[in-house]
Protein backbone atom coordinates (compact mmCIF):
# COMPACT_ATOMS: atom_id res chain seq x y z
CA UNK A 1 0.00 0.00 0.00
CA UNK A 2 1.38 3.39 -1.01
CA UNK A 3 1.85 5.80 1.87
CA UNK A 4 0.33 9.28 1.77
CA UNK A 5 3.00 11.65 3.09
CA UNK A 6 2.25 15.21 4.19
CA UNK A 7 5.40 17.33 4.00
CA UNK A 8 5.30 20.66 5.84
CA UNK A 9 7.87 23.38 5.25
CA UNK A 10 8.46 22.13 1.71
CA UNK A 11 10.28 25.28 0.54
CA UNK A 12 12.83 25.39 3.36
CA UNK A 13 16.35 24.02 3.14
CA UNK A 14 15.50 20.56 4.47
CA UNK A 15 11.98 20.58 3.04
CA UNK A 16 13.23 21.21 -0.49
CA UNK A 17 15.51 18.17 -0.30
CA UNK A 18 12.73 16.10 1.27
CA UNK A 19 10.55 16.74 -1.79
CA UNK A 20 13.04 14.55 -3.66
CA UNK A 21 13.97 12.04 -0.97
CA UNK A 22 10.39 11.11 -0.04
CA UNK A 23 9.10 10.54 -3.57
CA UNK A 24 10.05 6.82 -3.74
CA UNK A 25 8.05 6.14 -0.57
CA UNK A 26 4.59 7.14 -1.75
CA UNK A 27 2.36 10.08 -2.60
CA UNK A 28 3.93 13.29 -1.29
CA UNK A 29 1.67 16.23 -0.51
CA UNK A 30 4.16 19.10 -0.21
CA UNK A 31 3.02 22.25 1.59
CA UNK A 32 4.98 25.48 1.90
CA UNK A 33 4.42 28.19 4.51
CA UNK A 34 1.74 29.94 2.43
CA UNK A 35 -0.21 26.68 2.15
CA UNK A 36 0.32 25.53 5.74
CA UNK A 37 1.20 28.24 8.26
CA UNK A 38 2.11 26.50 11.52
CA UNK A 39 1.24 29.61 13.50
CA UNK A 40 -2.45 29.04 12.59
CA UNK A 41 -3.28 26.01 14.70
CA UNK A 42 -6.95 25.84 13.67
CA UNK A 43 -6.01 25.81 9.98
CA UNK A 44 -3.39 23.16 10.71
CA UNK A 45 -5.98 20.90 12.34
CA UNK A 46 -8.30 21.39 9.36
CA UNK A 47 -5.47 20.51 6.96
CA UNK A 48 -4.74 17.28 8.80
CA UNK A 49 -8.39 16.26 8.78
CA UNK A 50 -8.66 17.02 5.08
CA UNK A 51 -5.46 15.28 3.95
CA UNK A 52 -5.51 12.30 6.38
CA UNK A 53 -1.80 11.47 5.86
CA UNK A 54 -0.18 8.17 6.79
CA UNK A 55 3.08 10.01 7.52
CA UNK A 56 3.61 13.63 8.55
CA UNK A 57 7.10 15.03 7.97
CA UNK A 58 7.46 18.41 9.66
CA UNK A 59 10.32 20.39 8.17
CA UNK A 60 8.69 23.72 9.09
CA UNK A 61 9.96 25.71 12.05
CA UNK A 62 10.59 29.16 13.47
CA UNK A 63 14.35 29.33 12.90
CA UNK A 64 15.14 33.04 13.35
CA UNK A 65 17.24 32.36 16.45
CA UNK A 66 17.98 35.97 17.39
CA UNK A 67 14.56 37.35 16.44
CA UNK A 68 12.94 34.73 18.68
CA UNK A 69 14.36 36.44 21.77
CA UNK A 70 11.74 39.17 21.27
CA UNK A 71 9.12 37.02 19.55
CA UNK A 72 8.71 34.20 22.06
CA UNK A 73 4.96 33.69 21.61
CA UNK A 74 5.22 33.05 17.88
CA UNK A 75 8.34 30.89 18.27
CA UNK A 76 6.55 28.77 20.87
CA UNK A 77 3.41 28.47 18.76
CA UNK A 78 5.30 27.29 15.66
CA UNK A 79 7.98 25.17 17.35
CA UNK A 80 5.97 23.67 20.23
CA UNK A 81 2.21 24.08 19.89
CA UNK A 82 2.03 23.17 16.20
CA UNK A 83 4.10 19.97 16.65
CA UNK A 84 1.75 19.09 19.52
CA UNK A 85 -1.20 19.40 17.10
CA UNK A 86 0.58 17.15 14.60
CA UNK A 87 1.40 14.59 17.28
CA UNK A 88 -2.16 14.53 18.61
CA UNK A 89 -3.49 13.86 15.11
CA UNK A 90 -1.00 11.04 14.47
CA UNK A 91 -1.73 9.53 17.89
CA UNK A 92 -5.45 9.54 17.14
CA UNK A 93 -5.31 8.32 13.53
CA UNK A 94 -2.16 6.19 13.36
CA UNK A 95 0.88 6.52 11.14
CA UNK A 96 4.19 8.28 11.78
CA UNK A 97 5.39 11.78 12.61
CA UNK A 98 8.91 12.86 11.64
CA UNK A 99 10.04 16.11 13.27
CA UNK A 100 13.36 17.95 13.33
CA UNK A 101 14.95 19.53 16.38
CA UNK A 102 18.24 21.15 17.25
CA UNK A 103 21.43 21.18 19.27
CA UNK A 104 20.13 24.41 20.86
CA UNK A 105 18.20 22.28 23.36
CA UNK A 106 21.59 21.89 25.12
CA UNK A 107 23.62 24.60 26.85
CA UNK A 108 26.80 23.55 25.04
CA UNK A 109 28.82 23.17 28.24
CA UNK A 110 29.54 19.44 27.88
CA UNK A 111 33.08 18.55 26.85
CA UNK A 112 32.14 15.57 24.67
CA UNK A 113 29.43 15.00 22.03
CA UNK A 114 25.87 15.01 23.34
CA UNK A 115 23.85 11.78 23.45
CA UNK A 116 20.07 11.57 23.40
CA UNK A 117 19.84 10.91 27.16
CA UNK A 118 21.82 14.00 28.19
CA UNK A 119 19.60 16.44 30.10
CA UNK A 120 18.53 19.42 27.96
CA UNK A 121 19.31 22.93 29.19
CA UNK A 122 18.43 25.45 26.48
CA UNK A 123 19.77 28.98 26.90
CA UNK A 124 17.68 30.72 24.23
CA UNK A 125 13.99 31.21 23.42
CA UNK A 126 14.55 29.23 20.23
CA UNK A 127 16.09 26.33 22.15
CA UNK A 128 13.31 26.33 24.74
CA UNK A 129 10.63 26.35 22.02
CA UNK A 130 12.23 23.43 20.19
CA UNK A 131 12.59 21.45 23.41
CA UNK A 132 8.91 22.05 24.20
CA UNK A 133 8.06 20.65 20.77
CA UNK A 134 10.10 17.52 21.42
CA UNK A 135 8.40 17.02 24.78
CA UNK A 136 4.89 17.50 23.35
CA UNK A 137 5.54 14.85 20.70
CA UNK A 138 6.95 12.37 23.22
CA UNK A 139 4.02 12.91 25.58
CA UNK A 140 1.41 12.42 22.83
CA UNK A 141 2.12 8.71 22.51
CA UNK A 142 2.25 8.89 18.70
CA UNK A 143 4.76 6.88 16.67
CA UNK A 144 7.49 9.36 15.92
CA UNK A 145 11.06 10.08 14.92
CA UNK A 146 12.44 13.30 16.38
CA UNK A 147 15.75 14.03 14.68
CA UNK A 148 18.03 16.57 16.35
CA UNK A 149 20.52 18.13 13.99
CA UNK A 150 22.95 21.07 13.88
CA UNK A 151 24.71 23.60 11.64
CA UNK A 152 22.35 22.88 8.73
CA UNK A 153 23.15 24.21 5.28
CA UNK A 154 21.99 23.67 1.69
CA UNK A 155 23.07 24.70 -1.79
CA UNK A 156 19.71 26.43 -2.17
CA UNK A 157 19.41 29.79 -0.42
CA UNK A 158 21.87 31.45 1.90
CA UNK A 159 24.47 29.45 3.80
CA UNK A 160 27.75 29.92 5.67
CA UNK A 161 29.91 28.63 2.81
CA UNK A 162 28.35 30.98 0.27
CA UNK A 163 28.75 33.90 2.70
CA UNK A 164 32.42 33.05 3.31
CA UNK A 165 33.11 32.88 -0.43
CA UNK A 166 31.45 36.25 -0.97
CA UNK A 167 33.35 37.90 1.88
CA UNK A 168 36.63 36.29 0.85
CA UNK A 169 36.13 37.72 -2.62
CA UNK A 170 35.63 41.21 -1.17
CA UNK A 171 38.12 41.35 1.71
CA UNK A 172 41.77 40.58 2.36
CA UNK A 173 41.11 39.16 5.86
CA UNK A 174 38.21 37.76 7.89
CA UNK A 175 37.53 37.38 11.63
CA UNK A 176 35.57 34.20 12.45
CA UNK A 177 34.45 32.65 15.75
CA UNK A 178 36.74 29.81 16.81
CA UNK A 179 35.31 28.68 20.17
CA UNK A 180 32.09 27.03 18.94
CA UNK A 181 32.36 23.43 17.74
CA UNK A 182 29.97 21.40 15.61
CA UNK A 183 29.49 19.47 12.40
CA UNK A 184 28.19 21.26 9.29
CA UNK A 185 25.29 19.06 8.15
CA UNK A 186 23.74 19.25 4.71
CA UNK A 187 19.99 19.35 4.16
CA UNK A 188 20.60 16.72 1.48
CA UNK A 189 22.01 14.31 4.08
CA UNK A 190 19.15 14.97 6.51
CA UNK A 191 16.58 14.29 3.78
CA UNK A 192 18.31 11.14 2.54
CA UNK A 193 18.58 9.69 6.06
CA UNK A 194 14.91 10.53 6.66
CA UNK A 195 13.89 8.70 3.50
CA UNK A 196 16.04 5.69 4.36
CA UNK A 197 14.68 5.52 7.90
CA UNK A 198 11.05 5.72 6.73
CA UNK A 199 11.68 3.01 4.14
CA UNK A 200 13.08 0.74 6.83
CA UNK A 201 10.05 1.44 9.04
CA UNK A 202 7.68 0.63 6.16
CA UNK A 203 9.34 -2.70 5.41
CA UNK A 204 10.46 -3.99 8.82
CA UNK A 205 7.63 -4.45 11.35
CA UNK A 206 10.05 -5.46 14.11
CA UNK A 207 12.04 -2.28 13.65
CA UNK A 208 8.85 -0.21 13.42
CA UNK A 209 7.79 -1.53 16.82
CA UNK A 210 11.07 -0.62 18.54
CA UNK A 211 12.35 2.44 16.66
CA UNK A 212 10.05 5.32 17.71
CA UNK A 213 11.87 7.99 19.65
CA UNK A 214 14.58 10.62 19.67
CA UNK A 215 17.76 10.48 17.55
CA UNK A 216 20.73 12.67 16.78
CA UNK A 217 21.46 13.27 13.09
CA UNK A 218 24.53 15.23 12.04
CA UNK A 219 27.51 14.71 9.80
CA UNK A 220 30.51 12.92 11.29
CA UNK A 221 33.54 14.74 12.63
CA UNK A 222 33.65 18.28 13.94
CA UNK A 223 35.13 21.69 13.29
CA UNK A 224 34.76 25.29 14.45
CA UNK A 225 33.25 28.13 12.45
CA UNK A 226 36.86 29.31 11.99
CA UNK A 227 37.93 25.89 10.71
CA UNK A 228 34.86 25.73 8.50
CA UNK A 229 35.72 29.12 6.96
CA UNK A 230 39.34 28.12 6.33
CA UNK A 231 38.21 24.90 4.65
CA UNK A 232 35.75 26.77 2.42
CA UNK A 233 38.36 29.32 1.33
CA UNK A 234 41.08 26.72 0.79
CA UNK A 235 38.79 24.56 -1.32
CA UNK A 236 37.41 27.59 -3.14
CA UNK A 237 40.90 28.66 -4.16
CA UNK A 238 41.65 25.11 -5.33
CA UNK A 239 38.53 25.27 -7.51
CA UNK A 240 39.81 28.46 -9.14
CA UNK A 241 37.48 30.96 -7.48
CA UNK A 242 38.79 34.57 -7.46
CA UNK A 243 39.25 35.08 -3.70
CA UNK A 244 41.27 37.88 -2.12
CA UNK A 245 41.40 36.29 1.35
CA UNK A 246 43.58 33.23 1.88
CA UNK A 247 43.12 30.62 4.66
CA UNK A 248 46.00 32.05 6.70
CA UNK A 249 44.25 35.44 6.77
CA UNK A 250 41.19 34.03 8.57
CA UNK A 251 41.65 35.31 12.13
CA UNK A 252 40.16 33.29 15.04
CA UNK A 253 38.03 35.30 17.47
CA UNK A 254 35.99 34.45 20.56
CA UNK A 255 32.20 34.32 20.74
CA UNK A 256 32.40 37.29 23.11
CA UNK A 257 33.95 39.32 20.29
CA UNK A 258 30.85 38.78 18.12
CA UNK A 259 27.87 39.25 20.46
CA UNK A 260 24.40 38.23 19.29
CA UNK A 261 20.98 38.44 21.04
CA UNK A 262 20.63 34.66 21.48
CA UNK A 263 23.47 32.69 23.11
CA UNK A 264 25.01 29.94 20.97
CA UNK A 265 26.09 26.54 22.35
CA UNK A 266 29.88 26.32 22.54
CA UNK A 267 29.62 22.58 21.91
CA UNK A 268 27.10 21.53 19.24
CA UNK A 269 28.58 18.07 18.65
CA UNK A 270 25.95 15.30 18.56
CA UNK A 271 26.72 11.61 19.07
CA UNK A 272 24.80 9.82 16.29
CA UNK A 273 25.63 6.24 17.27
CA UNK A 274 22.04 5.41 18.17
CA UNK A 275 20.77 6.44 14.73
CA UNK A 276 23.55 4.60 12.93
CA UNK A 277 23.02 1.36 14.85
CA UNK A 278 19.21 1.42 14.74
CA UNK A 279 18.96 2.08 11.00
CA UNK A 280 22.18 0.35 9.90
CA UNK A 281 23.81 3.36 8.26
CA UNK A 282 27.01 5.37 8.44
CA UNK A 283 27.04 9.15 8.43
CA UNK A 284 29.73 10.78 6.24
CA UNK A 285 32.36 13.24 7.42
CA UNK A 286 31.23 16.86 7.29
CA UNK A 287 33.89 17.97 4.81
CA UNK A 288 32.79 15.51 2.11
CA UNK A 289 29.46 17.17 1.48
CA UNK A 290 30.77 20.69 2.05
CA UNK A 291 33.31 19.89 -0.67
CA UNK A 292 30.48 18.79 -2.98
CA UNK A 293 28.61 22.01 -2.20
CA UNK A 294 31.65 24.11 -3.09
CA UNK A 295 32.16 22.24 -6.36
CA UNK A 296 28.53 22.95 -7.18
CA UNK A 297 28.86 26.65 -6.30
CA UNK A 298 32.03 26.88 -8.40
CA UNK A 299 30.08 25.59 -11.40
Amino acid sequence: MTARILLLGADGQVGWELRRALLPLGEVVAMNRAQADLSDLAALRALLERERPDVVVNAAAYTAVDKAENDADRAMRVNAEAPAVLAQHVAAHGGWLVHYSTDYVFDGAKASPYVETDPPAPRSVYGRSKLAGEQAIAQSGCRHLVLRTSWVYAARGGNFARTMLRLAGERDALRIVADQTGAPTSAELIADVTGLALHRLQTDPVLAASAPGLYHLAAAGATTWHGYARFVIERGLALGLPLRCTPDRVEPIATADYPLPAPRPANSRLDCGKLESTFALRLPQWDIQVGRLLAELAG
